[in-house]
């Protein structure tokens, strides 16, 4: 759900193509990363909470940026907008919250679909808050969008379904609300390392009193698959961050709907399920609508 600056090193300048090629390279396997997160959460899920495994996740990526800030040294704590890295921090991990819920319990293709429906919601917030204007291609984006989240949705049919799909899409606009929040802070010159360090803070603190207060017994062999949901989310978003750094979002982001393969995949191979018609429909839709973005 969050975007850490990227701490790889730079590599020498690439020609447009080559970075194009390694921006793809490091687009597909970001979402791989954070497809295997998915599918390790809707595993632990069985013997945890979904409260433990969000504190689990942040603390373990708390963890792993801890060299970052060691680096950066003091400097990087200083701030004078604590009240937007404190909503940035509530609306993400709520956001978390929601999206860990749904791959619970729901088919891990569609729980992945819903997240992708979180950028059709970031141009309304955008208008909203922040007065910038959308344009027809937003609008055309939005109709063909969340018409593919209705096909997924499914009105009428399974109601846990539904729940549990609605809770999904509760998510992709929380997390949609706190990537414009994200933008709110780097108006304010915020860099990007304070933004990713203070939401890893915020998340683990808030999260820590609802682990406790839903704890399940954690088995032995459960320690080493928790640090993976960590660690594979924070290099999985690292990944990302950097492929966005070296090529541009037009050129590499249709690459970001490989989440939808990885899904399906991996829905089929561990938990036998097999996606309906009105799924593949919601996601050429969805995938549609994001094409018309890029476009734009």
């Amino acid at each position: 759900m969050n975007q850490p600056e990227s701490i790889l090193p730079s590599s020498s300048p690439l020609s447009q193509r080559d970075a194009i090629r390694l921006g793809a390279l490091f687009l597909i396997g970001g979402e791989a990363l954070l497809a295997i997160m998915g599918a390790l959460i809707k595993f632990v899920s069985d013997e945890l909470s979904t409260e433990q495994i969000v504190f689990f996740r942040n603390l373990a990526g708390l963890i792993i940026l801890i060299p970052l800030v060691l680096r950066q040294g003091p400097s990087l704590l200083k701030t004078r907008v604590w009240h937007w890295h404190l909503m940035r921090g509530l609306v993400g991990v709520t956001a978390m919250y929601c999206y860990f819920w749904a791959i619970a319990n729901m088919p891990l293709t569609e729980a992945f679909l819903v997240k992708l429906s979180s950028p059709l919601f970031m141009p309304l917030i955008a208008w909203l808050w922040l007065s910038e204007k959308s344009g027809k291609h937003s609008l055309l984006a939005l109709i063909v969008g969340f018409t593919g989240v209705a096909f997924i949705l499914r009105p009428g049919g399974d109601d846990a379904f539904t729940y549990a799909a609605l809770i999904g899409l509760l998510g992709a606009f929380l997390a949609a609300l706190a990537k414009v929040t994200i933008r709110k802070l780097s108006m304010t010159q915020e860099p990007s390392q304070r933004i990713v360090f203070y939401f890893g803070v915020i998340a683990a603190t808030v999260s820590f009193p609802a682990a406790l207060a839903n704890w399940q017994p954690v088995p032995p062999s459960y320690w080493l698959l928790l640090f993976l949901i960590g660690a594979v989310a924070t290099f999985g978003q690292l990944a990302l961050t950097k492929a966005y750094k070296i090529a541009p979002t037009g050129s590499v982001g249709v690459y970001a709907y490989s989440a939808v393969i990885y899904g399906a995949l991996m829905g089929w191979l561990f938990w036998d399920e097999i996606p309906l018609w009105t799924t593949w429909l919601g996601a050429a839709l969805i995938i549609s609508s994001g094409l018309i973005n890029l476009r734009k």
